[in-house]
């Protein structure tokens, strides 16, 4: 593909972080739209129907449709797509889950790159691997 082709395609990257507060309902819903999905193989949906009542995490891949998020963007359509969920330790009050400052540390990551100032890169990445 040539440079004009791939300037079409935008890789957009999301990251969510959702607490389950009802797994129960979160299980049943995920059966229901397992239980739904006619294409499905059977030995493929008792795989799927245990898996979702054992982990949340596999109950919310199930549920969460990648299309669903750009289905009303105008002149735009999926052109692929990929996910997964896993089930994390969360601290909202952690620097680890800062989206704000991960943002930041990003920008200027992009800026001592473009400036050349490798110093200052290395001292960035020593300060986040907590030698710094």
């Amino acid at each position: 593909m040539t440079t004009t082709e791939t300037s079409r395609y935008v890789r957009l990257r999301v990251e969510l972080v959702l607490e389950v507060d009802d797994p129960e309902k979160l299980s049943a819903t995920a059966l229901g739209r397992i239980g739904a999905d006619e294409f499905m193989p059977d030995d493929e949906r008792s795989h799927a129907e245990s898996a979702v009542q054992e982990d949340e995490a596999e109950a919310i891949a199930y549920l969460v449709e990648p299309f669903d998020l750009v289905r009303s963007v105008p002149g735009v359509q999926l052109a692929q797509a990929s996910w997964s969920s896993e089930q994390i330790d969360y601290d909202p009050d952690s620097v680890e889950w800062d989206l704000e400052s991960a943002a930041d540390d990003d920008d200027d990551d992009d800026i001592a790159a473009e400036d050349g100032d490798g110093d200052r890169e290395e001292e960035e990445e020593e300060v986040r691997a907590g030698r710094g």
